[in-house]
């Protein structure tokens, strides 16, 4: 069995950039291979510095971004950094992920445009060094696959000083929001704490990390502290360090939530309408089964597979829509195996392939539906005869080479 190295970062007293880099260095990473990796940035104003303290008796490692140049930076600016950057085009592409993220969730608080977006505190430089050096730190620990815990906000409170923010900042419940994260509630010892998850530590955790647990074999524990020091609890974060077994399951520890209803009074046409409104909110599956209800009467039994963050939104979709009066509910655990996405030249046009990996081997290779249905209609040739065609040349192509 193939092990692959898996990272999951559990929010104990907050997340942030220099936690997570914190964190990263506490695991392994030198401070001087952080250093190398971000002089690929080709920009001065700044260095790095580490400490090992005790907060609420938890030993961790503190990274700190000291500023020299504070200027604030547009966010095309800081896309030009990158992109001019001798960084690997994956750690440009990732950085940039997040980035656009933040920038997104930024111009939706502030109701502007990207491009008209005058940054604070995300303009400065040490935005940059937290989203790159995070990512660079977890490529140089080989890092494939990222999870974490729910997120811990804070105690809710509204602005504190005139034009100040609330708690949690705006950009941060944007950021949240738009990936659906979990949030842990609000708790007594978190009062008076202040902000605990920033921004920025919103868009490296939602954009690089499942809201889940792998079954997974430990190797280390990094912990990485943030400059708060309260009484009751430590804000640090803990990065898990491990591996998982390669039969490439991820396991959806996502544990997933099975929807079920028995209806006999309801439309096909509304069913239909039913299950594409499931699908578009995000539904993993949906499907029917013929039944026989009371009183000998032919009914349909509704499924439907959601996330958990999806559940209640799922359950109110079809209350509202279908004749049913109530929806049973339970929780199941589900393996997926490992896929990506390709496409492939043939003699029609391109399609769509799609490939599925176990222990890191493709085992199978199958063309994208509405591909083949797209050049069926617009060449007048059989469905089946170029779907037959595609599957045989993704077979060659992506699992006999």
């Amino acid at each position: 069995m193939i092990a692959m190295a898996v990272a999951y970062i559990q929010s104990i007293g907050g997340a942030s950039g220099d936690m997570l880099l914190g964190a990263l260095v506490d695991c392994g990473v030198p401070l001087d291979i952080l250093r190398q990796e971000l002089y690929k940035l080709n920009i001065d104003g700044y260095d790095l510095s580490m400490t090992e303290e005790i907060r609420c008796e938890v030993r961790g490692t503190k990274v700190t971004v000291n500023i020299q140049d504070d200027r604030r930076r547009s966010p095309q600016e800081l896309y030009g950094i990158v992109e001019d950057s001798s960084l690997p085009a994956e750690i440009k592409d990732l950085s940039c992920q997040v980035l656009g993220a933040l920038f997104a969730a930024e111009s939706h608080v502030h109701g502007e445009s990207i491009d008209a977006l005058q940054l604070e505190e995300i303009g400065t430089l040490d935005t940059l060094v937290d989203v790159v050096g995070v990512i660079s730190s977890l490529a140089y620990l080989d890092v494939r696959d990222v999870y974490a815990s729910p997120l811990v906000l804070g105690s809710a409170r509204p602005p504190q000083w005139h034009n100040g923010y609330s708690v949690p900042a705006p950009a941060t419940l944007e950021l949240v929001a738009a990936a659906g994260a979990p949030i842990v509630a609000d708790l007594s010892i978190h009062e008076g704490a202040g902000e605990l998850t920033t921004p920025t530590g919103a868009a490296l955790i939602t954009q690089l990390a499942r809201f889940s647990r792998p079954t997974m074999s430990l190797n280390k524990i990094g912990v990485g502290l943030g400059y708060k020091d309260p009484s009751e609890f430590p804000n640090a974060l803990r990065l898990w360090l491990g591996d998982v077994d390669e039969l490439e399951v991820s396991t959806s520890n996502e544990t997933v939530v099975l929807l079920e209803t028995n209806m006999d009074d309801i439309t096909g046409m509304a069913l239909g309408y039913v299950q594409e409104q499931l699908f578009d909110m995000g539904a993993l599956d949906v499907w029917y089964t013929n039944i026989q209800m009371k009183k000998n009467r032919p009914g349909i039994l509704l499924s439907v597979l959601v996330s958990e963050e999806l559940e209640l939104r799922a359950c109110e979709l079809i209350l509202r829509e279908t004749t049913t009066l109530g929806i049973r509910t339970r929780s199941a655990d589900r393996y997926v195996a490992k896929r990506s996405m390709t496409s492939m030249s043939t003699e029609y046009g391109d399609v769509g392939i799609k490939i599925k990996f176990l222990s890191g081997i493709p085992v199978a290779a199958a063309p994208e539906y509405e591909d083949c249905r797209r050049i069926a209609i617009e060449q007048g040739i059989s469905f089946q005869e170029i779907y037959t065609r595609a599957v045989t040349q993704a077979r060659q192509q992506f699992l006999e080479s």
